[in-house]
């Protein structure tokens, strides 16, 4: 089958590498791409976040593989769909439990998931008289997609306080119109995924990024400064509990509510001595997750998301590999 890859980052270079490998894909075009993807297929330079421009693109296309988040919140998947093109990745609606954060806190408190408190505002005034109210540490998020950038942690009501001012006054545009300010949660961060078709769901192995800035894991947070998979201190006990007690009630209220989930859905955890505890949802692959968890998967990818795209997915465990790998980014 043709398959056409939307991205153009490491993580979708690793999608379009594992992709190829499967007998099933007989031509990979990556739009708009990267140079390692160009080594193993053609690219297609248009707007991603372009419905219209990724329609023209697919003419040809058995299966559309949408790799970052952008294109989820601007109604690609969509389009894709209402013309009968099977793609993967979840419809706009599905797509908000990243794209917005107060409405996932919304899906996670109706689905009874174990979160951090949090308060949300539209006004800067009422943000600030919160941090004023509470002691730290802060958690500070920008609402909307801010490429991994709009989440502050910090010990200093001042730098909280700045940052409630750089969200409204425009620095990580309409992502900051709204802000989320969270209880800071204790414990170690980890990452577990799943692919979901809106009903089945699959766990994939779990991985552990880093995103913070500076060594020690100090400083801002980033996009992702590296990650390592497997991961020792996390059981497949634990995989099965958010499969069970999060991915699945969290579909169920988006089926409840008209949406049928199909793809990636990242679930970010931490492992507080409370239990686990939520932290966010991405619904794609994580960068740089996807470069240490596709290496080891053993099974075939391509027939993975079509069936997710069609709606077929069977809970057979996948196949992977012992192997451990580990990437930084530079």
């Amino acid at each position: 089958m043709n398959v056409l890859l939307l991205g153009s980052g490491g993580r979708e270079h690793a999608i379009g590498w594992k992709l190829v490998q499967s007998p099933r894909v007989t031509r990979l075009i990556s739009a708009p791409g990267n140079p390692g993807l160009a080594e193993i297929g053609d690219t297609v330079s248009i707007d991603i976040t372009d419905p219209t421009a990724v329609l023209v693109a697919a003419a040809n296309a058995d299966l559309v593989v949408i790799g970052p988040e952008a294109p989820l919140a601007a109604g690609v998947a969509d389009a894709l769909h209402r013309n009968g093109i099977p793609v993967f990745g979840p419809a706009a609606a599905g797509a908000r439990l990243e794209s917005s954060k107060a409405f996932a806190k919304h899906i996670m408190q109706r689905a009874g998931v174990p979160t951090a408190g949090s308060e949300t505002f539209t006004n800067a005034d009422e943000a600030h008289a919160h941090i004023a109210a509470v002691q730290g540490p802060y958690v500070v998020k920008a609402d909307g997609l801010a490429a991994g950038k709009g989440v502050l942690v910090t010990n200093s009501a001042a730098d909280a306080h700045a940052w409630v001012g750089d969200c409204f006054g425009g620095r990580f545009g309409s992502a900051g119109d709204t802000v989320v300010i969270e209880e800071y949660l204790p414990g170690t961060e980890v990452s577990i995924f799943a692919v979901c078709d809106g009903t089945a769901v699959v766990p994939l192995v779990a991985a552990r990024d880093y995103k913070r800035l500076r060594d020690g894991d100090f400083g801002p947070n980033t996009g992702g400064m590296g990650a390592f998979s497997p991961v020792p201190d996390i059981s497949g006990g634990l995989i099965r509990q958010v499969i069970d007690y999060v991915v699945r009630p969290v579909l169920g209220v988006l089926r409840d509510d008209g949406v049928m989930y199909r793809g990636f859905l990242y679930t970010g955890l931490m492992l507080t001595p409370q239990g686990p505890k939520v932290l966010e949802f991405n619904c794609r692959l994580g960068d740089p997750e996807a470069q240490v968890i596709l290496p080891r998967l053993e099974s075939d990818l391509a027939e993975l998301l079509e069936a997710v795209a069609l709606g077929a997915l069977r809970e057979d465990p996948l196949e992977w590999s012992d192997d451990a790998a580990v990437d930084v980014v530079i």
